[in-house]
């Protein structure tokens, strides 16, 4: 290995490390950026999804760390990494990445105004971390109980968020293409919350839905509490969440309370659970719970 790459490898592990100080996990990244340990499983197509259960390295997110040992293991074991990504969605920060890219033809920066103009929200100072190829990524916090999707443009041309799941380049990583570093007068901060009204924008949208029969729920709360009963594990949580912000903006949020309970329950949420999640949606759309 060049020296280069060396010295290259033995920063990021540095800045990795610093990283995990501040309670971000982190793995480690190639010069591609991509996670530099490849799955243990890529030569056996019939094996089933594993999220590092067999106790081996090579699981991109699911590795991340910010256990000091575990993070120098990582490292050790790829030591061509140049970098380090940083796991969203992840306690105790809950990052959400707001990716404002440079494609040709896209003006992201202005597209985050004109949105933030028309839904009446201020992106509030944070970290902010600049790419090679001129772009930006904003550091921004989820509540723990809401898990942002990945989407790519959905938003707008050219911005991308990564939420659970996915990760971020780290400041101090290098790539094929050059350095990601700290924007000036950002380092210092700690990741702000994310606004309520783009936290709303970045949740999924209801599928379409058969009506429910609810007695109490109206022809709009049928809709909420059936988009509810639909969720599969992994977006209970998440659906509740959306469906209760709606309930509330519309006026009905106090009536819906019981048969969206119902509907968590059997979804597999508790009680505790459910009414925890609905409170909390209440308090984003500025309502008492």
């Amino acid at each position: 290995m060049a020296t280069t790459d060396r010295q290259a490898t033995t920063l990021a592990l540095a800045h990795a490390l610093s990283a995990a100080e501040r309670g971000l996990a982190v793995i480690p990244l190639s010069r591609t950026k991509l996670p530099a340990l490849r799955s243990p499983h890529r030569d056996d197509p019939e094996s089933r999804p594993c999220h590092g259960e067999c106790g081996r390295l090579g699981h991109g997110v699911y590795d991340a760390s910010t256990d000091p040992a575990r993070i120098r293991e990582l490292f050790a074991a790829a030591p061509w990494a140049t970098g380090y990504g940083i796991a969203c969605g992840l306690p105790p920060h809950h990052l959400i990445g707001v990716d404002l890219d440079t494609k040709t033809g896209t003006d992201s920066s202005t597209a985050l105004r004109e949105l933030a103009l028309r839904h009446l929200f201020t992106i509030p100072d944070t970290v902010v971390v600049l790419t090679p190829s001129g772009g930006r990524h904003l550091w921004l916090t989820g509540p723990p109980d809401v898990a942002v999707p990945n989407s790519a443009g959905r938003l707008a041309p050219g911005i991308d968020i990564r939420g659970a799941g996915g990760y971020l380049v780290g400041p101090g990583s290098r790539t094929d293409h050059g350095a990601y570093t700290t924007a000036p007068g950002t380092a210092h901060l700690a990741p702000a919350a994310c606004p309520p009204a783009l936290l709303r924008l970045l949740l999924p949208p209801p599928r379409p839905v058969h009506p429910a029969t609810h007695p109490s729920a109206g022809d709009h709360g049928q809709g909420l509490v059936q988009f509810v009963l639909a969720a599969h594990e992994g977006q209970r949580n998440t659906r509740l969440f959306w469906a209760a912000c709606r309930a509330y903006e519309n006026g009905i949020g106090p009536a819906l309370v019981a048969p969206l309970v119902d509907a968590a329950l059997n979804t597999g949420l508790t009680e505790r659970e459910a009414r925890a999640t609905i409170a909390s949606a209440a308090r984003m759309t500025g309502h008492r719970p």
